[in-house]
């Protein structure tokens, strides 16, 4: 959050006088008494016969207050249902709410109910494309402890615009993005803070191609938050007489499943022996029927929904627990997930850990062979290795580096025509068979991959590309303005430009701040293990140097 008073100051909430309206005297047709609401309408509640015919109240009132209630007490949300997000205020910090990967941060700290109510009423004005029909949007979530509240509170948002809200509950990221892409909903929304800890979250939108929401129409959203040119998307918009429906769609979770079954449903994964790392995250709703279905000799680990340890000391963040399981079953290789499954990183029968550079190596060679990669072209980001990139080339490839980021490497494949990209981390993204990061189904396709090629995974990493040394360390920068600002920091630019300068075309330096976590993350490469070390630790001291400064 902002500091000293800094942050915009915004009036876009709950009415003020919801509370007053509410305390207004109603004929309960159950006790035929005078009553005084004095919280929210929890249950359903029916007014007088003698002035409204004793009908129940409708399912789709907001927040259980039925539109007739407010009639009753002179206020009109079918006119002016933008109305119920006006009157709070709410700080918001002055930097952007979205991130590389939508907006994220401590819950209740930057994420809240409130906010998310109101994130969902301004993604809904935005992504509503025609407000005489109403438009569906997909509802996701993972297990968080956190994610419960989120989810129906944006889901109130959605459907005070008038959006239909198809909720399916806990599932893999990719999940939201596929549905999306496929049932001619306007977006889809995905609660979750991926690979961060149980006490964060994060809210992620899709549009209506599964890809992620792009920067344009996350800044409209943003806009109408902050209040700026929130009268012009108002504007654009008719208020209409209709509210928005949740539904609770859960069984949409299978034509996802068959989606990712169906371009393998010739392979066979008959007598290999796989570990799996659910992360206690999103996973667990999905992965054991994908890999049984086609053949696979399943061990799994963390293999539960548990909002207070996902992604704790496990998962494609923490790879030891698996290394050691895949060891102590004999397992042919391993997958880690991250808490909502669009990542995935293996292990190797000798335990050693396959990033996202192997994986698309491996992946890319596949596709090449069989003639399905345009311009033997993969797209990856500022943070592949160098070893991977010179490798790639001498097999007659070309590697297209973006910033940070899934969104920024999707972005680049639309662009270029490339049907392959994703990043060191684990997020893949395959055309051919996706509209999105899914750590599932590279996990399927690169198991399919190692049956086919008749060697153990370990071989074919052998034979592949070997890294440039690279370390990577994240200095921990809690104040949002100081993370983001790290660049205008003299002492700091200095020492990085030495830092290049004692390296030349030997090696590199990237210095960020994470858009998913409040770090500032300092990356060396080059040819030798003691330039990558000397120099990862003097940059580190620098940047922790400028954040006790901040």
């Amino acid at each position: 959050m902002a500091r000293d008073g800094t942050a915009a100051r915004i009036r876009w909430g709950l009415k003020d006088n919801l509370a007053e309206m509410l305390s207004s005297k109603v004929d309960c047709v159950e006790c035929r008494n005078c009553v005084e609401c004095k919280s929210m309408v929890t249950s359903p509640m029916r007014l007088s016969s003698s002035d409204h015919g004793s009908q129940p109240i409708a399912s789709n009132s907001f927040n259980g207050v039925s539109p007739r209630l407010f009639a009753e007490t002179n206020v009109s949300p079918a006119a002016q249902p933008q109305s119920l997000l006006f009157g709070n205020a709410i700080d918001l910090p002055n930097t952007p709410l979205f991130g590389t990967d939508g907006i994220r941060g401590r819950v209740g700290d930057l994420l809240t109910a409130p906010l998310a109510l109101q994130v969902g009423f301004w993604a809904g004005q935005v992504l509503q494309p025609n407000p005489d029909v109403p438009g569906v949007v997909i509802l996701g979530q993972d297990c968080r402890n956190s994610s419960d509240m989120l989810a129906m509170a944006l889901s109130a948002g959605l459907t005070a615009a008038g959006l239909e809200v198809w909720y399916v509950g806990m599932c893999p990221t990719p999940v939201v993005a596929y549905l999306a892409s496929i049932s001619g909903a306007v977006g889809g929304v995905m609660i979750s803070a991926s690979h961060n800890p149980p006490w964060d979250n994060g809210i992620k939108f899709f549009g209506a191609d599964g890809s992620k929401l792009s920067p344009t129409l996350q800044a409209q959203i943003e806009a109408g938050l902050r209040g700026n040119g929130a009268g012009q998307i108002l504007g654009t918009q008719s208020c209409g007489t209709k509210w928005g429906r949740h539904y609770p769609r859960p069984e949409l979770i299978e034509d996802y499943l068959r989606s990712l079954q169906a371009p393998l449903a010739k392979v066979s994964l008959t007598g290999m022996r796989i570990v799996l790392d659910l992360a206690w995250g999103a996973a667990t709703r999905v992965a054991a029927s994908a890999f049984q279905s086609l053949g696979a000799e399943v061990v799994y680990l963390h293999d539960a929904p548990d909002g207070d340890r996902i992604n704790v000391h496990c998962g494609s963040t923490h790879l030891g627990a698996l290394q050691q399981a895949v060891e102590a079953h004999a397992a042919d290789l391993g997958f880690a997930f991250d808490g909502d499954a669009d990542r995935v990183l293996a292990v190797d029968g000798n335990g050693r850990a396959v990033d996202g550079d192997y994986i698309l190596y491996l992946w890319g060679q596949s596709l090449r062979q069989a003639e399905q990669l345009p311009g033997n072209t993969i797209v990856s980001t500022v943070m592949a290795n160098l070893g991977f990139e010179r490798a790639w080339e001498q097999q007659g490839g070309k590697l297209l580096r973006t910033a940070v980021g899934d969104q920024y490497v999707h972005a680049e494949m639309l662009q270029t025509g490339a049907m392959l990209g994703g990043e060191q981390s684990g997020h893949v993204l395959c055309r051919h068979y996706g509209v999105s990061g899914d750590g599932l189904l590279t996990a399927l396709h690169l198991a399919a991959l190692v049956q086919r090629s008749g060697q153990s995974l370990a071989t074919l990493v052998d034979q592949s590309f070997q890294t440039y040394p690279q370390l990577l360390k994240n200095v921990r920068v809690e104040d949002r303005i100081t993370r983001m600002n790290w660049h205008h920091c003299e002492s700091l630019q200095q020492t990085i430009a030495q830092a290049e300068a004692d390296m030349g075309d030997q090696g590199r330096i990237l210095v960020r701040a994470s858009g998913t976590e409040p770090v500032i993350r300092v990356m060396v490469e080059a040819v030798s293990a003691d330039l990558v070390s000397h120099w990862t630790d003097t940059v580190v001291l620098a940047v922790q140097h400028y954040a006790q400064l901040g």
